[in-house]
């Protein structure tokens, strides 16, 4: 049994006597990593001889309620669960506090074939044709035209699951006009970036490389209008959707999220002009335009974001999904928002 799925060894231990205070970041931080991991657990769970339920405690020790699970399940595991929260006595629910909490895991190796199918699926930009992306987006649109519209409804995910939180998000947004606060917990990105910072090239020379990068994909905006405006229709369709997402600057799956919201900075300082065609097209987007494979355009990137920055730890840990769960005096965080 591995003694990281017990609460009491490896959960938020400094959280377990103390009332949550909603209105701290490190709080809702730590919440949310929590019910997430719970999902990999439970499906652990599912698979041990024993019959000790180790899950549980990862969602009732902050008041939680499973909900269900039926929805955000597959032939072969389970991928995500919806938690209620339900106050201690005397029962009053905070402003800031969550009235749902839908929450996503990432890759677990026994389900290997199936999770690296989708993990496939988010390198090519598919992941919206996806039976899981399906039935995440039927379960939170279900549980939303159930609930009372005043509900808080939180969207988190780690690694994959980040994508299935991401794509739910983006489309509830675009679609809906729906705000949900979501939680991504290294969200996958797709680019050149890990490669160029493996090089130990010198800052400068790998700063000017990615502004020569970003004033190649300008020009070829310019070739490629269409594109490139319905691109711009969609980042101000979601400019006022800012997700949480954190990364790690030494876990190449999700560290191309900092450079791209760093370099996308230094950009609009050099070059107005250029920035705003470079900051909504990528090399990828464009290429799919290009063979017309997909004619809706559903961009990797993220027009806002507030983006937590962390440097703790080895490379060799820096994807793991504990990290989050940690108290701030533990992590060496920053915090910047970014916006279109």
């Amino acid at each position: 049994m591995d003694l990281g799925d017990h609460f009491e060894r490896s959960g938020p231990t400094h959280l377990m006597a103390r009332t949550i205070d909603w209105d701290k970041e490190e709080h809702r931080r730590c919440v949310a990593a929590s019910l997430v991991n719970s999902t990999y657990v439970m499906e652990k769970d599912r698979r041990r001889w024993s019959r000790a339920q180790l899950a549980p405690a990862w969602w009732t020790s902050f008041h939680f309620h499973l909900e269900h699970t039926r929805l955000l399940e597959d032939e072969h595991s389970i991928f995500g669960a919806i938690y209620r929260h339900v106050p201690p006595p005397p029962g009053q629910h905070h402003p800031s506090a969550p009235h749902y909490i839908v929450a996503f895991r990432g890759t677990m190796l026994r389900h290997m074939v199936d999770d690296m199918h989708l993990n496939v699926q988010i390198m090519t930009n598919t992941v919206h044709d996806s039976i899981r992306s399906q039935r995440a987006h039927a379960a939170v649109r279900n549980l939303l035209a159930a609930v009372d519209s005043r509900y808080i409804v939180w969207l988190a995910g780690h690694s994959q699951g980040a994508s299935l939180a991401l794509e739910v998000g983006r489309d509830l947004m675009r679609n809906g006009r729906r705000n949900l606060p979501t939680f991504l917990f290294n969200l996958p990105h797709v680019s050149l970036a890990p490669v160029i910072n493996l090089t130990h090239s010198a800052a400068d020379d790998k700063r000017e490389l990615y502004v020569l990068s970003n004033l190649v994909k300008a020009e070829l905006g310019k070739v490629l209008p269409p594109h490139r405006k319905r691109m711009e229709q969609l980042f101000e369709q979601l400019s006022s959707w800012a997700p949480k997402l954190y990364v790690h600057e030494k876990d190449f799956i999700c560290q191309g999220f900092i450079d791209y919201f760093e370099q996308r900075e230094q950009l609009e300082r050099r070059f107005r002009g250029a920035a705003r065609f470079a900051t909504v097209l990528s090399y990828r987007d464009m290429l799919i335009h290009l063979l017309g494979v997909d004619k809706e355009p559903r961009p990797h990137l993220l027009p806002s974001a507030t983006l937590w920055k962390n440097s703790t730890g080895c490379r060799l840990r820096s994807h793991r999904l504990k990290l989050w769960w940690k108290p701030d005096s533990e992590l060496r965080l920053t915090q910047r928002r970014h916006t279109y």
